[in-house]
């Protein structure tokens, strides 16, 4: 029997993301955010949603630019601590040695441990209640190279990708197929 419970954000899980802004050194800042996904994939479009009293959000909407940064099961302890702490009050970068690098078309850092790094340009801000919507156009992907296999594919699932799910975060699990298998024609022959 299912219960009835009042409207909530149950969609779970999420990644565990850290995004990062800020123009300058002095500026840069990252924030970690789980509310966060693909929005269309031609033109490829990103969102994150942002508490207006959180310090990012001034950094963000002053520069329109952010990465979003994917993170990993290494990366747990720095994407918690990231999220809990204000960049007012520290260098998150200096504090959870990450080491913030060069994107290639937004003028913010990348942070040189993810995997993957998302460069976005802000499109669209949507005030929703609690959160800010930054609605952004992909501008750039920075893919780490060791994580290719053997035939020179990019596997995400060999970096431990991090994820969010009620409060906690977890590793993935085994894979159990991939998209479309449950309709693929027998192949043998």
């Amino acid at each position: 029997m299912k219960q009835d419970w009042k409207p909530g954000t149950m969609v779970y899980p999420l990644p565990a993301v850290l995004v990062s802004c800020g123009s300058t050194p002095e500026d840069y800042n990252l924030i970690t955010v789980a509310w966060t996904g693909t929005i269309c994939s031609n033109p490829p479009m990103c969102y994150i949603s942002v508490r207006p009293e959180r310090h990012s959000h001034a950094i963000l909407m002053k520069n329109m630019e952010f990465v979003i940064n994917l993170t990993t099961e290494d990366m747990a302890y720095a994407t918690d601590w990231c999220g809990v702490r204000s960049g007012k009050d520290y260098n998150k970068f200096q504090e959870m040695n990450l080491t913030p690098g060069k994107a290639s078309v937004v003028n913010c850092p990348i942070v040189e441990e993810s995997p993957l790094c998302i460069e976005c340009k802000v499109k669209e801000v949507i005030s929703l209640g609690s959160h800010d919507m930054f609605i952004a156009d992909v501008v750039n992907v920075k893919a780490d190279d060791k994580y290719l296999n053997s035939t020179g594919k990019w596997d995400l699932s060999a970096s431990d990708p991090l994820v969010y799910l009620h409060g906690g975060y977890y590793g993935l699990g085994k894979k159990i197929g991939k998209f479309g298998w449950s309709v693929e024609k027998n192949k043998k022959k």
